[in-house]
């Protein structure tokens, strides 16, 4: 039986820890103010795998909080995913070369998606789709805009072009702690031939308990943040759920 993999979320804006909640830059809870401590923290909790998105950075359309990213790196002796306004392939080779393990490819993949293709290419198993949806549509630029493209319909444009994953994100529930969508997450993971990662709305254990048991369905991973920061969810709990 395959095991879910468990990443725990570290946020950037101006250098900052936050939690967004609906992907609203005005709505920013603010959780510390040393990234790369934080890092070290989820390490000792047992996380071999770490999410971090440069919010600054998927506004701009490029990296801004790129020296808090290079200590998150150093500190954290895992696996880290980076999203965040990474969009020429300049960036992309500029963050796998100092040491990140996958890059998250955001609105680029719905715009551009022949750099998503090149880049999988060029980095086999290091490019993640992110497939951000509100109401079933594709959300870009750090969430601030809705396509007419349905999720499925992105998803499915790179199903032969050997990226590692989808990462999705239900923006209407992203840092509400109102409980991922499951549903919506399963669905996509049986209906195309890529892993998903679940994102958005991580309020507890049963969230864990729900998406592990999906893993054998495609679902690789689960991305959790303000519910580990508000004390809802253990990290070493939800490690040994993912693991069963």
């Amino acid at each position: 039986m395959a095991s879910l993999i468990v990443f725990p979320a570290i946020d950037l804006k101006r250098g900052q820890v936050v939690r967004l909640a609906e992907g609203d830059m005005d709505r920013a809870t603010v959780y510390g103010d040393d990234p790369a401590a934080q890092a070290r923290a989820f390490a000792d909790a047992g996380a071999t795998h770490l999410h971090v998105v440069d919010l600054d950075g998927a506004f701009a359309g490029e990296s801004v909080n790129g020296e808090a990213v290079r200590g998150i790196v150093a500190a954290f002796p895992g696996r880290v995913q980076l999203g965040g306004g990474i969009r020429t392939p300049e960036a992309v080779a500029a963050w796998i070369e100092r040491g990140v393990a996958r890059v998250v490819i955001g609105t680029a993949a719905l715009e551009q998606p022949q750099f998503v293709r090149d880049m999988a290419a060029a980095y086999p198993g290091q490019i993640v789709v992110a497939v951000d949806a509100r109401d079933g549509m594709v959300a870009t630029k750090g969430w601030a805009e809705v396509s007419t493209t349905p999720v499925a319909d992105l998803a499915r444009r790179f199903e032969d072009a050997g990226v590692a994953a989808l990462l999705f994100t239900d923006v209407g529930r992203d840092g509400l702690l109102k409980g991922c969508n499951v549903e919506a997450t399963v669905a996509l993971a049986r209906d195309v031939r890529i892993p998903v990662i679940a994102s958005g709305g991580v309020a507890g254990i049963d969230d864990i308990h729900a998406l592990a048991a999906h893993a054998g369905d495609g679902v690789e991973g689960v991305i959790t943040g303000r519910a580990l920061y508000d004390g809802r969810l253990d990290l070493g709990d939800a490690l040994r759920v993912a693991a069963r």
